[in-house]
């Protein structure tokens, strides 16, 4: 999942690494050191995920928190600061934060956070499909054919419910669990392993270079993407 993230954070160097570690994982990152500029960025731009200290100059992280949610904000908010002390994060939850991490951190665990909470507010999924086409490939789920350049391929009935689920998320992306839920239903003794065998195999029958795929995209600790 692509996400479009708002870094409120007043120590440059705290942004650096911030900012690198999410760009890097392919999200979209706007930066400020400043509550009040904050707030006119998450008035004026929609925002799926807000990282934010507490201590800023103009307005206090609360303040920007609360503001935020009294003006509809309703992507999620994960405080970061050096305040350790269970007041500070109980009165952060209250102004509607989602999560509370302490400084310093660890990257690895910032990222699953971040991670953690664009997985629970989520994108609403895009409108679902009959037909879809990417690069040579033609899918037409009413009549269940997939096709290359004309020629028909031969999908197995799970093979075109994963490219479904991949297709009617395109963008996001889709854990390991999700696919299980959705496909094999929490089949007993069905495990992740068996989403990432049949996530080759359908690589090898859509992509031109499947050790190199240029739609059915991994990310790594994540899950699954798909990319038209």
């Amino acid at each position: 999942m692509t996400a479009h993230v708002l870094l409120v954070e007043d120590a440059p160097d705290v942004q650096l690494i911030v900012a690198d570690l999410l760009q890097g994982h392919g999200h979209r990152i706007v930066v400020t050191g400043d509550g009040n500029e904050a707030l006119r960025l998450v008035t004026e731009q929609r925002f799926d995920l807000m990282i934010l200290d507490l201590m800023l100059p103009g307005q206090s992280g609360f303040e920007v928190c609360r503001t935020a949610r009294e003006r509809g904000f309703d992507g999620g908010i994960l405080m970061l600061t050096a305040r350790a002390h269970v007041d500070d994060r109980i009165e952060g939850l209250s102004t509607g934060a989602d999560d509370y991490l302490i400084k310093p951190f660890d990257s690895r665990e910032l990222l699953a956070r971040a991670s953690a909470l664009l997985r629970r507010v989520g994108k609403a999924p895009l409108t679902p499909v009959l037909h879809f086409q990417f690069g040579d490939i033609a899918v037409d789920f009413q009549r269940r054919t997939v096709s290359r350049a004309g020629k028909p391929l031969n999908l197995t009935a799970k093979e075109l419910l994963l490219l479904r689920q991949l297709i009617d998320h395109r963008g996001q992306v889709l854990s390991r669990e999700h696919l299980l839920s959705r496909i094999w239903h929490d089949q007993q003794f069905i495990g992740a392993r068996t989403v990432d065998v049949h996530v080759a195999w359908l690589r090898q029958k859509l992509e031109e270079n499947p050790q190199s795929p240029r739609y059915i995209k991994t990310v790594r600790g994540e899950g699954y993407s798909f990319q038209p």
